[in-house]
């Protein structure tokens, strides 16, 4: 029985097609068709049901399965087959409950009704499927599905107490060939509490001793690069590497860099390197713009340019992603140190500020940038462990050490000293915020040691 069968007039028929796009169902109650109208009904609020538990309950478990491509292939066609089965049901309730009138204007208002109905069904859907199909993209491109070691569902981790990521900040300029990694820290994470070291390590870091093989081989004594052409620095290993395929063997060219710059760091600190991710600053500047700029705050004004022709005045601002592609280079009236700590705080305040809504608001944008500035060789079934991971990290205080002088000289580095650093930095399990107990009221607040600047990062400018 449809709508003309029953009489409704053309408020009611409106009214019910409304309801029905709401809550499907309720137009085959109205036109008798119990069995179906129940059907209906029953499946939409179990979707519901099942959507609003999966959004509060097993949020960790969806970011978990955001990073998994089969998963993003499975909602984009789900979030499509929704749209279109969702739109089927309007129209099918718009057919059962249409008015006996047949004028011209009522006939216009109802069929254009059902279509914005539709349109406002389908057009979201449409969106939230091409928004899981660019994840997967991302994913994709961006994260191996082969990996050198196996990952194991019960302890992904193999064992290991920690993990080891190289964070690598990459520079280039039109007026030097190749690649400068400028910035380079060594993020140790506790994979049971999620409790974070940061170890630093400065690009200017001289005679610094490469692993065995035939890099030890050509540098036995240190590296020292390609005189008098380059003065033999840490930022410039990667580079070589890329340069002379002989230094790594076997290693195909985009990643010879990052083998003999992860495998001369875990020497340094005497520590396995396990992953590294690598952000190329001028696609760095692209991901700011992406997301509409970046706020900071700048204790002291801040020269730019290659000939100085810019400055950023003290203050809280929010720079364009060229102004924080300066904010994170300019050694002008200052040094390496200074930039070092600036371009933590840079990267702090787009983690920080990268919100769901922004994120939302730019994903095309940010996921086209991310492409073009990030490389790494995490795998990507490692990647539903590290979205836990991160939770964990965000409930704990983050320590930085860096090997800075006057507690390292740049010229002549201690390299047992380091070690010895690091060994007593990660040999203690901080536990998280939530788990701190307090201290007995008659212990001793420990000596700070000045050898030891391990803090949170807090300064900026």
């Amino acid at each position: 029985m449809t709508g003309k069968d029953r009489g409704f007039s053309l408020g009611a028929s409106l009214a019910l097609t409304l309801a029905s796009a709401a809550l499907w169902g309720v137009a085959h109650l109205a036109t008798g068709r119990q069995r179906t109208g129940v059907l209906l009904m029953t499946f939409h609020l179990v979707m519901i049901a099942f959507v609003v538990t999966m959004a509060t309950t097993f949020k960790s478990q969806l970011l978990s399965l955001a990073v998994q491509p089969n998963w993003l292939t499975a909602l984009t066609g789900g979030l499509i087959g929704l749209g279109l089965t969702w739109s089927v049901v309007i129209i099918w309730s718009f057919v059962l409950v249409k008015p006996a009138v047949t004028t011209t204007a009522s006939r216009t208002l109802t069929t254009v009704t059902a279509t914005l109905l539709c349109a406002l069904i389908i057009a979201p859907s449409a969106y939230a499927a091409r928004l899981a199909y660019l994840s997967r993209d991302v994913v994709t491109s961006l994260f191996s599905a082969t990996s050198s070691t196996p990952v194991i569902a019960q302890d992904p981790w193999n064992g290991a107490r920690r993990v080891n990521v190289l964070l690598i900040g990459a520079d280039s300029a039109a007026n030097r060939p190749g690649v400068r990694t400028d910035s380079m820290t060594v993020a140790s994470v506790d994979t049971a509490t999620g409790a974070t070291t940061l170890l630093g390590l400065p690009r200017n870091l001289e005679q610094v001793r490469l692993p065995t093989g035939p890099p030890r081989e050509r540098f036995p004594y240190g590296f020292t690069g390609e005189p008098p052409y380059t003065p033999g620095l840490l930022n410039e290993v990667y580079q070589y590497a890329e340069d002379y395929p002989e230094m790594v063997p076997g290693v195909r060219k985009g990643q010879r860099g990052p083998t003999l710059l992860t495998k001369t760091i875990s020497n340094v600190l005497g520590i396995p390197v396990h992953y590294y991710a690598m952000v190329d600053m001028t696609g760095f500047a692209q991901i700011v713009d992406a997301m509409g700029g970046v706020k900071v705050t700048i204790r002291q004004p801040i020269t730019y340019g290659k000939y100085n022709e810019g400055l950023l005045p003290a203050g809280t601002r929010k720079l364009s992603g060229q102004e924080a592609l300066w904010y994170g280079r300019s050694r002008t009236h200052s040094d390496d140190y200074v930039r070092m700590g600036r371009q933590k705080c840079l990267l702090n305040a787009v983690a920080k500020q990268a919100d769901p809504i922004t994120v939302l608001n730019s994903f095309e944008k940010l996921a086209t940038a991310t492409k073009r500035a990030i490389s790494t060789d995490v795998p990507q079934a490692l990647l539903p462990a590290m979205i836990d991971l991160a939770q964990k990290v965000k409930g704990t205080h983050i320590r930085s050490l860096s090997f800075v002088p006057p507690l390292i000289s740049t010229g002549d580095p201690d390299w047992k000293l380091i070690k010895r650093k690091v060994a007593g930095a990660l040999a203690d399990r901080p536990v998280s915020k939530a788990a701190t107990a307090p201290a007995p009221r008659d212990a001793a607040p420990p000596a700070p040691s000045p050898e030891e600047p391990i803090s949170l990062d807090t300064h900026c400018g």
